[in-house]
């Protein structure tokens, strides 16, 4: 598919009005508008020091405590807003601990054992299916 010059698309944009419009300044407002959709969903079955260092999952840690091998599960949600529910479903089907949850980007991290991960975010893909949100296939690393 060709790409389209700024003209040809004000053109289909605006139709009959596009001759008025002509040399005029023009502000166009990009908008996102998601829809409901669980758009990754991902386990990391062992994860290592780095990776939970980079992620910032390692802030608060308790002198001592070693949070390398634990596993971490990774969701990203539009709406934004629905990661709030996420961590709550998360929460009551498995044992796990909330590592990130960003209301504002939809993204949700999860940690704990590598079952109770795997559950966890297979019960949040579940339970938003139920809903009739689009989701994705669970992957494992």
């Amino acid at each position: 598919m060709a790409r389209m010059t700024k003209e040809e698309l004000l053109e289909k944009l605006f139709h009959d009005d596009y001759e008025h419009l002509k040399g005029r300044k023009l502000r166009i407002t990009r908008l996102r508008v998601p829809g409901k959709e669980v758009c990754l969903a991902h386990v990391i079955s062992s994860s290592q020091s780095p990776v939970y260092q980079n992620l910032g999952l390692h802030i608060g840690v308790h002198e001592g405590e070693d949070h390398t091998g634990k596993s971490i599960g990774l969701v990203r949600f539009t709406p934004w807003e629905a990661v709030v529910v996420a961590a709550d479903v998360a929460m009551k089907s498995a044992d796990v601990r909330i590592g990130f949850m960003d209301r504002f980007c939809g993204s949700l991290i999860i940690t704990g054992g590598l079952s109770e991960v795997q559950t966890a975010v297979e019960e949040v893909v579940r339970f938003f299916k139920e809903l009739g949100f689009h989701t994705c296939d669970i992957h494992r690393n």
